[in-house]
């Protein structure tokens, strides 16, 4: 199972849960935290138990973004990291969810702070849990800094431009409130359970025909930029083998028989 010392793996049914793990630095990213994602994303891809993904941080915090002194300091070349970077100069970017999509549903359960590269993560994550104290927040621009994270292209597509707009050019913090108000989250819950409801939402995705989740969530991505008849087309494309498949049969007998299905990703 992928980890490293900055990012913990384990399994919870059919959930992958990831966290970021170094909660004396606000869990802010570190070499061995991104080689960890990115390993951790291809691990959730190739395992065809594994139906959701859920991402969390340890300590009560997210991430507090990129930490430059981590990644230009000693001690990681012992591990190997540096090399994975050199061999993959586009690793990290993978790992913060930039020019990697899972196949599989990533669940964001978010405590403390999310922001800057943390913020920028979570646009790559599909749904997200936020407890009541949770910050949010693209602070770049008051370093002088860009949110090369690939902010400035996905956050308009997630919530109204004139939120987009206002988050990337003041910097300032957003409320979890706030946060859920522009649609950036979708629920918030009392401090210290975002992820027990993450994992709520994880088991129901994971009940479902794993074949159907997938192809539900490529549909989605796939056609957001198309036209609606570009879309319509496409969804068909994709939707339609759905049918003939023995998870979608299973489906439909366990309905009549009133049980669980078993599917069996067939």
């Amino acid at each position: 199972m992928a980890g490293t010392e900055h990012l913990t793996v384990r399994r919870e049914g059919a959930t992958l849960v990831l966290t970021l793990n170094r909660p004396e630095s606000r869990n802010a990213l570190s070499l061995p935290m991104l080689v960890g994602l990115y390993d951790a994303w291809l691990e959730a891809d190739a395992d065809d138990g594994v139906r959701s993904v859920v991402l969390t941080g340890a300590g009560g915090s997210f991430c507090a973004g990129m930490d430059l002194k981590a990644l230009a300091g000693a001690g990681m070349e012992a591990g190997g990291y540096r090399d994975r970077l050199k061999a993959d100069p586009d690793l990290h970017w993978k790992a913060m969810l930039r020019h990697h999509r899972p196949r599989k549903p990533v669940v964001a359960a978010v405590e403390g702070p999310c922001v800057a590269g943390g913020t920028e993560i979570l646009q790559g994550t599909d749904i997200r849990v936020a407890g009541e104290s949770a910050v949010f927040g693209l602070f770049e621009v008051r370093r002088g800094l860009f949110p090369i994270g690939g902010s400035t292209v996905r956050l308009q597509r997630q919530i109204p431009r004139t939120h987009a707009l206002e988050m990337l050019l003041t910097g300032r913090p957003y409320t979890a409130s706030e946060a859920q108000r522009i649609g950036l989250v979708g629920s918030v819950v009392p401090d210290g359970t975002a992820l027990e409801r993450a994992l709520d939402i994880a088991g129901r995705i994971n009940a479902c025909g794993p074949l159907a989740v997938e192809a539900v969530k490529a549909s989605v991505y796939e056609t957001a930029e198309m036209t609606e008849s570009e879309g319509l087309a496409a969804e068909l494309s994709r939707g339609w083998p759905i049918f003939d498949t023995a998870d979608a049969k299973e489906g439909a007998r366990a309905f009549a028989e009133k049980r669980d299905p078993e599917y069996r990703r067939a």
